[in-house]
C-alpha cells in the first residue's frame, strides 16, 4: 500500500481561554489553581489522503478548518493526535500578509521565495515568469504599500506557485482577485492537480469544490461530520446550514437523515413530501429526450399550518452541478401557497416544455420552506428525489448540459 501524502491520526487542539489577562500570570504561580477554561477547536479528526488526490475541506465559521490548517502547515502544534505530511508544502492561506509594505515588489518576492525555503538563485531563474504572471508591470519596482489589494494577491500567488508542490493547500485565498484572475489562478491549480501534486481546497464555493476536487470532508464541531463524494458531503452540508439549535432540540429524529443511496433529507417537518413523480408525453418512465415535455409532479402533506409555503426544485448533473432551479415565490404563487391548514395536501404540477437538456444522467430535488430560501426557514429538503436519463433527440446537437435559444446569421462582408 502506497504511503498517504497526508495522514491525521486523531488530532485535537484546544486553546486555554482566560477571563481577564491577569489570570494568566497567577496560574504561573506554583500551587496555583487552574484559571482557565479550555476551547476545544478539534477533536479526534482522523482521516489519510493519497498522493495525487484533490480534497475538498468545508463546513461552517467555527467549525475548525482554518486551525486543522495551521497545523497542516506547522503554524500551530496541535494538543494531541499524529500528523504526518510528506513532500514539499505550499500553501495559500492569507495572500501578502508576510510583504513588506515599504519595500518593492521585487524585494518582497526575493524575501517570500526564501521564506518558502527557495534559494536566491532559483527565485532568479523564476523571477520573469512570477512577473509575467502577477501581470502587474513597472509595479513590480514600486513599494508594496502602493498596490491594490488585488495587485498584492496576484505577486503573492505568483510567487507561492512558482516551484510546483508535492502538497498544495488553498483557503479561501483568490476571494479577493477579480474574475479574471481567479479564472487564471484555477487554471494552474488544475495544472498542478493534473501532474499528481495532492491538494486541499478550502472554499464555500461548491461548484469550485465539484470542479477541483474528488473527495469532500465537512468539519463540525470540530469532528469530521462526513468524507465522501463532493456531491453527497456538499447535500448534507447544505441540509446542515439550514438546520437551526431549536427545530434540532424539537425534530431530532428526522433532521437530518440519510437513506441508502446516499440521498439527504432535512427539515422542521412542519410540510412534508409525500411523493414525487416525472413524466412526460414522449417519455417512457425516467427516460426523457431532449424534446421531450418534462412533468414534474409534487404532492406535499401539511403537518402544521404555516403562512409562507414555498416549494421549489433544482436539477443537478450526474456530477452533482447545479443545472437549473426554480420555484414557487420566484414564479409568483407566493399567495396561493399562504395560510395552508393543517392536514390538508397539496399537489403541484411544474412543466418544462421542451426539457432541453442534453444527454446523460440528472437527478431533481425538492424543497419546501420559507420565503425564497430554505436558509430561511427549512421544512423539507430531499436531495435525489428523482433520477431521469436523456436521451438523443431529433433536435440539433449542441455541447453542454442545456440549450440556449441560439440564432444565426451570415451577414454579407462590409
Amino acid at each position: 500500500m502506497n504511503t498517504p501524502a497526508i495522514s491525521v491520526i486523531e488530532l485535537s487542539k484546544h486553546f486555554k481561554q482566560y477571563s481577564r489577562p491577569l489570570d494568566r500570570l497567577l496560574e504561573l504561580i506554583p500551587g496555583s489553581r487552574t484559571r482557565h477554561k479550555l476551547h476545544r477547536v478539534l477533536q479526534g479528526l482522523s482521516f489519510d489522503i493519497a498522493k495525487g488526490e484533490s480534497v475538498g475541506l468545508i463546513g461552517r465559521n467555527g467549525a475548525g478548518k482554518s486551525t486543522l490548517l495551521k497545523l497542516l502547515t506547522g503554524t500551530l502544534l496541535p494538543s494531541s493526535g499524529i500528523m504526518k505530511i510528506e513532500g514539499r508544502v505550499t500553501a495559500l492561506l492569507e495572500l501578502g500578509m508576510g510583504f513588506h509594505p515599504e519595500f518593492s515588489g521585487y524585494e518582497n518576492v526575493l524575501m517570500a521565495g526564501q521564506l518558502q525555503g527557495m534559494s536566491r538563485d532559483e527565485i532568479n531563474s523564476k523571477m520573469d515568469e512570477i512577473i509575467a504572471f502577477a501581470e502587474i508591470g513597472e509595479a513590480i519596482s514600486q513599494p508594496v504599500r502602493v498596490y491594490s489589494s488585488g495587485m498584492m494577491v496576484r505577486l503573492a500567488f505568483a510567487v507561492a506557485t512558482a516551484i510546483q508542490p508535492d502538497v498544495l493547500i488553498v483557503d479561501e485565498a483568490l476571494a479577493v482577485g477579480d474574475s479574471y484572475f481567479q479564472h487564471k489562478c484555477f487554471r494552474r491549480i488544475r495544472e498542478f492537480r493534473d501532474k499528481n501534486v495532492t491538494l486541499i481546497f478550502v472554499s464555500h464555493d461548491p461548484l469550485a469544490i465539484k470542479s477541483l476536487c474528488d473527495r469532500a470532508i465537512l468539519i463540525e464541531g470540530g469532528y469530521v461530520a462526513m468524507d465522501g463524494a463532493p456531491s453527497q458531503v456538499l447535500d448534507y452540508y447544505n441540509a446542515l446550514i439550514a438546520v437551526t439549535k431549536d427545530e434540532l432540540a424539537l425534530h431530532e429524529e428526522h433532521i437530518i437523515t440519510n437513506d441508502s443511496l446516499g440521498s439527504v433529507r432535512s427539515g422542521s417537518g412542519e410540510v412534508r413530501f409525500e411523493s414525487v413523480s416525472v413524466s412526460g408525453l414522449a417519455a417512457e418512465g425516467t427516460q426523457f429526450s431532449e424534446s421531450d415535455r418534462l412533468e414534474l409532479v409534487i404532492v406535499v402533506l401539511v403537518n402544521k399550518r404555516v403562512d409562507d409555503l414555498t416549494i421549489g426544485f433544482m436539477i443537478k448533473d450526474r456530477l452533482g452541478n447545479e443545472v437549473f432551479g426554480t420555484n414557487t415565490h420566484h414564479m409568483g404563487l407566493s399567495e396561493k401557497l399562504d395560510s395552508l391548514v393543517e392536514g390538508s395536501r397539496l399537489k403541484l404540477k411544474l412543466k418544462i416544455d421542451p426539457l432541453g437538456l442534453g444527454e446523460g444522467s440528472y437527478n431533481i430535488t425538492v424543497a419546501a420552506h420559507a420565503l425564497d430560501s430554505h436558509l430561511a426557514k427549512n421544512y423539507d429538503w430531499l436531495d435525489q428525489a428523482v433520477t431521469i436519463d436523456v436521451g438523443r433527440s431529433n433536435f440539433p446537437r449542441f455541447a453542454g448540459v442545456v440549450r440556449l435559444p441560439v440564432t444565426a446569421e451570415i451577414v454579407d462582408p462590409l
